[in-house]
């Protein structure tokens, strides 16, 4: 196969956001296909440039045919929407029967998000994995919550360490995890401007441990309530085919699970403070989607430069 075609089929790669087995399936009947292409274009009198470029003007834009794939293999099973909703749910019957309050169910929680998260990321990070990855980052969360509560001085310098840090940890993990699609990455993220809304209208003040459980416990069926519509959001991203329809329903369920948030509160968030955790949410949302350009052009760079010595050297 020639270097523009071998090209091509990179692109198509780059553009299909597939899980690994679908993409090397697709990807090798793809090549295939193009190879029996190619082959009658031969038998036809055509040289082998000619036929190559016939060959993808038949096939289109690497970016058209990957959409094409993606749309006919994007839509995960209902056993993959109802693993990956699981930990939502999960949480919102943790609030809705306030076994909160209780240290060993948080602890099986704890446990079962973490085993369920290490799992998936060694089996090939399946669809379901990612919501499992988001609720992973809570205890990352917990200890910075913490750390406001250490003496004034010790305070400010704790969390001016922790905040490099966190942030060096979450995104390693979108690295890893934008190599499928960062639209997983933003599914990750999804519930922490939620908690953190959460935690705000609770209004936890004082020192630790001296929290407002009361509080908390009046607002435990409104929070596991949230956690469902999470839930619901996930299992139809899952079902979706249309990469703008699941653009789409993440976007939309971030925004009325902090409306909820601040309706259910009482005016305790504030607009500026609900307008914070927007403005945070829709950070988190694109962010995954610059570091993938970024990346994207550092693999094109590297392309192009391979291309460029191996030509020399020829």
């Amino acid at each position: 196969m020639t270097t523009t075609l071998s090209h091509y089929l990179d692109d198509v790669r780059d553009n299909l956001r597939l899980d690994l087995s679908t993409e090397r399936e697709v990807i090798s009947e793809l090549e295939m296909h193009i190879e029996d292409r190619l082959q009658e274009m031969r038998q036809a009198g055509l040289s082998e440039e000619e036929a190559a470029n016939r060959c993808l003007k038949l096939l289109g834009s690497a970016k058209s045919v990957a959409h094409q794939i993606y749309e006919a293999h994007s839509q995960g099973s209902w056993r993959q929407a109802l693993l990956a909703s699981m930990p939502h749910l999960l949480f919102a019957l943790l609030f809705a029967l306030n076994w909160w309050q209780g240290i060993s169910w948080l602890s099986i929680m704890l446990v079962l998000v973490l085993s369920m998260a290490v799992y998936g990321w060694w089996h090939g990070k399946p669809t379901w994995l990612f919501p499992w990855l988001g609720y992973s980052l809570l205890p990352v969360a917990a200890a910075g919550i913490l750390l406001l509560y250490l003496p004034k001085g010790w305070s400010w310098l704790a969390i001016v360490l922790y905040i490099p840090l966190a942030l060096r940890l979450v995104y390693s993990i979108i690295v890893h995890t934008i190599k499928r699609d960062w639209l997983y990455s933003s599914l990750m993220l999804l519930p922490i401007p939620i908690i953190i809304g959460w935690f705000l209208a609770a209004d936890l003040g004082g020192r630790f441990p001296e929290f407002s459980l009361q509080r908390l416990q009046y607002f435990a069926p409104w929070i596991g309530l949230s956690f469902l519509a999470l839930a619901t959001a996930v299992t139809t991203f899952i079902r979706l085919r249309q990469r703008r329809l699941k653009i789409a329903i993440l976007v939309a369920s971030g925004l009325l699970t902090l409306t909820m948030v601040a309706y259910y509160t009482d005016g305790r968030l504030g607009l500026t403070a609900l307008s914070v955790l927007i403005l945070m949410m829709l950070g988190l949302f694109l962010s995954p989607a610059l570091v993938e350009r970024k990346l994207r052009k550092r693999r094109v760079i590297t392309r192009e430069v391979s291309d460029a010595k191996g030509s020399r050297y020829y």
